[in-house]
């Protein structure tokens, strides 16, 4: 457990659609609290089992359960290292469309009716500004990701690219998976529910509500390029390393990735 104070209490500049947990920074060290749920155990399940994938060490922020006392108050939550270097900083894809154009870029992708040019318009606005290349190729790892695991919180301020001082741009390990694996107890998905049912109703947020339609697109423009190499096992062995979290949290967790194992076959 770590005792964190209120002069590293940070303010959460991206939005939510689920709300702001509360956040610190220590050294060089994040802190979350749990804020609806299961959120930590969420990112550090999905997190590490990224690394039984074909993304590299570079791509993706590692998470950790960690328990944090604040005040007279205990949360379940997650740590994880800073990953920013030098004079780089964060720039969400909402922050950068409204920097250059004056205008929400999510209001921009829901103006256009089909779902497959939303994600063109995204692909090619962030390559037009940033001079990145590849950035489809990005969003299809971000969708595979996000359809394997359910994140419902890919919306717009929840997608960044990396920016210094000097204007220039570059990728963005990606972070942020606490509204995957139904970790939403409190509204959206309570416990001792049918899991399966509930799984039914995950939504998809960044070009259309379906996490299935949001992948085909993302592979039928731009491919398919992260594939898993993980097994029961390996979701069995980091769950035993999440203590802080109940046994009918972790057992939800293993089945929900059990069953996205079976269903999602090729990507392994």
């Amino acid at each position: 457990m770590v005792e964190l104070f209120e002069q590293s209490l940070q303010a959460n500049n991206r939005q939510s659609s689920k709300g702001n947990q509360l956040k610190w920074k220590n050294g060089d060290t994040w802190y979350k609290a749990d804020y609806t749920g299961y959120e930590g155990l969420a990112e550090y399940m999905v997190s590490h089992l990224l690394q039984k994938s074909t993304l590299s060490g570079e791509e993706f922020v590692i998470y950790d359960p960690e328990e944090i006392k604040y005040k007279t108050v205990r949360f379940t939550g997650a740590q994880s290292r800073d990953f920013l270097k030098d004079d780089w900083q964060i720039i969400t894809l909402e922050r950068l469309f409204q920097n250059y154009f004056g205008e929400s870029l999510n209001k921009a992708i829901y103006g256009i009716a089909d779902h497959k040019e939303r994600l063109k318009f995204i692909v090619n606005q962030v390559e037009r500004v940033t001079g990145l290349k590849d950035f489809g190729v990005y969003m299809n790892k971000l969708f595979t990701i996000d359809a394997f695991f359910l994140n419902e919180d890919r919306h717009t301020h929840n997608i960044a690219v990396l920016m210094n001082q000097q204007g220039e741009f570059s990728y963005c390990p990606i972070f942020d998976h606490g509204a995957g694996l139904l970790a939403d107890t409190t509204m959206d998905y309570p416990m001792g529910e049918d899991v399966y049912e509930l799984m039914k109703n995950a939504k998809s947020k960044t070009i259309c509500p379906d996490f299935d339609e949001q992948l085909d697109i993302s592979e039928e423009l731009y491919g398919s390029h992260l594939k898993f190499d993980f097994t029961k096992k390996d979701v069995k062995r980091l769950s035993e390393k999440a203590a802080i979290y109940s046994a009918e949290e972790i057992s939800r967790v293993e089945n929900i990735i059990y069953s996205q194992m079976n269903k999602y076959k090729y990507l392994f």
